[in-house]
Parts: C-alpha cells; sequence; structure tokens
C-alpha cells in the first residue's frame, strides 16, 4: 500500500498541501464556516497542462484505484480511491478528484477546493449551504458564489453544486456524495 506523498509524480501536490490548508482554513474563517460537522467526501486538484494531468495520473495509479473515469463539462474527469487519505482539516480523503484542464484558468496549479456533502433534497441545497455561512462573510470583497449542475454522461441523479471561493481556494456543496453519483451511472 503506497502513500501518495511518496510518489514522485505527485511531490508538487504533497508539497502543495499546507499551503492549500491554510488557504481553505483562512476561506472557512472568513465565511463563519464550522467544518468541524460537515461531511466532506472528495478533494480537487486544477492544473494548466494536458501532461500534467498525465502525470497526475500515472502518480495516484501507483497508490490508488481508478474509481471512475467520466466526460463532465467537456473534458476527462478521473476519481481516484487513494491507499493512504489525503489529510486536511479533520477530514481525511480517500477520493481524489483530477480534472483535465478545461477553457478556465486558476490562478494556481495544485489542490483547489473540497466538496460538502449535504444530504436532502437538491432543491433547497442552495439555501441549506447558504445557512451555514454568515451574510457578512459572503459579502466580503472577493468571495463570489456560483451554483451550476454539473452532469457526467451517465449520471442519474440531479446533483446541483453551490460553490464558494476567494480565488484561491473554493468549498463546494452537494446533496450527494460523489459515491452515489459514481453508482448512480451504473445502473
Amino acid at each position: 500500500m503506497a502513500n501518495w506523498q511518496t510518489i514522485e509524480e505527485l511531490n508538487d501536490i504533497s508539497a502543495d498541501l499546507p499551503r492549500f490548508t491554510k488557504a481553505l482554513t483562512e476561506l472557512a474563517t472568513r465565511l463563519d464556516l464550522e467544518f468541524a460537522s460537515l461531511d466532506a467526501d472528495h478533494i480537487s486538484l486544477r492544473c494548466h497542462q494536458n501532461a500534467t494531468a498525465e502525470r497526475w495520473r500515472n502518480g495516484f495509479e501507483k497508490c490508488g484505484t481508478l474509481l471512475s473515469e467520466n466526460i463532465i463539462n467537456d473534458r476527462p474527469i478521473c476519481l481516484f480511491r487513494l491507499d493512504e487519505p489525503v489529510c486536511v482539516e479533520h477530514w481525511k480523503f480517500t477520493i481524489v478528484e483530477l480534472p483535465w484542464p478545461g477553457e478556465k484558468r486558476y490562478p494556481h496549479e495544485g489542490w483547489e477546493h473540497v466538496e460538502i456533502v449535504l444530504p436532502g433534497d437538491p432543491q433547497t441545497l442552495n439555501a441549506r449551504a447558504l445557512d451555514l455561512m454568515s451574510d457578512a462573510g459572503l459579502r466580503q470583497t472577493g468571495i463570489s458564489v456560483k451554483t451550476s449542475s454539473p452532469k457526467g454522461e451517465r449520471e442519474r441523479l440531479p446533483n446541483p453544486t453551490l460553490a464558494v471561493t476567494d480565488g484561491k481556494v473554493t468549498v463546494k456543496f452537494h446533496p450527494w456524495s460523489i459515491e452515489e453519483i459514481v453508482a448512480s451511472e451504473q445502473e
């Protein structure tokens, strides 16, 4: 069982984890968002080049199992279940989302967001997620909120997303776990 932090192809994202953790904690503080009671089921990366995505994929294949590979928003996205977790705050992520580059350019290559699961009616996701954060925090300069409904080719569950970002890192909210979404693709 290999630890992802010992894989040469993943050295850059291993080194990036402290930056991400600090930035995520700072964002949560700004939003008055209490992570302790929330279930985050996976963590995601962003990169600018296909070669970087391929290198990371090769690295994850040495320390985990490919859970899913799908086309979402016109680009490949792989999900890996790792042998050893990525630890951020109190979470121990065993699932990593690896998207290939798309149209949008991110300010940083490396860890970009966590995805929090808020089980319940997909139609009330936005209200339930926004209730977890202070109005004052959400109105701060540099904070943006976006809703979307990304959909894989074979997904059968409605999967709305509420994303809150400060431009450095993002917290996303979904009504379903990533494993429930992947299972829906198999039905």
